[in-house]
């Protein structure tokens, strides 16, 4: 089951939730590391990379559709890059538990912020 063929209908697969902005990065941690058996770490980089291209191309056609705010997008990009070298560092210093505790809890309080949220009335 981690032949060549069907690796690469996953990965299509996976490409086009990532460019739908679905996450299809999380399922590819959950397939390499689950049924391809690679170690997290290695999981980890060829998610990464396989999100570059992803976001490529999403992007391109969002650009193409005039559905972004270039201001906008580039101080999310700097940003992004920013806290990915910060946090990075940080990474290195403190124990992957914390970390992996401190993400489940930001990902409970953005569940949560999403089933609460009530979008404000015009005026």
């Amino acid at each position: 089951m981690t032949g060549f063929p069907v690796s690469l209908v996953i990965a299509t697969l996976l490409g086009f939730l990532a460019g739908m902005g679905t996450g299809g990065g999380s399922l590819l941690l959950l397939w390499l590391t689950q049924v391809v058996m690679l170690e997290h770490a290695q999981a980890r980089i060829i998610n990464l990379l396989f999100y570059l291209p992803a976001a490529l191309i999403a992007t391109l056609f969002r650009k193409k559709q005039r559905s972004i705010d270039g201001k906008t997008a580039w101080i999310a990009a700097v940003s992004g890059c920013c806290a990915a070298v910060i946090f990075s560092i940080i990474s290195q210093i403190v124990d992957v538990t914390v970390l992996k505790k401190l993400l489940g809890v930001l990902l409970v309080v953005t569940g949560l912020r999403e089933i609460f949220y009530r979008p404000r009335k015009a005026r």
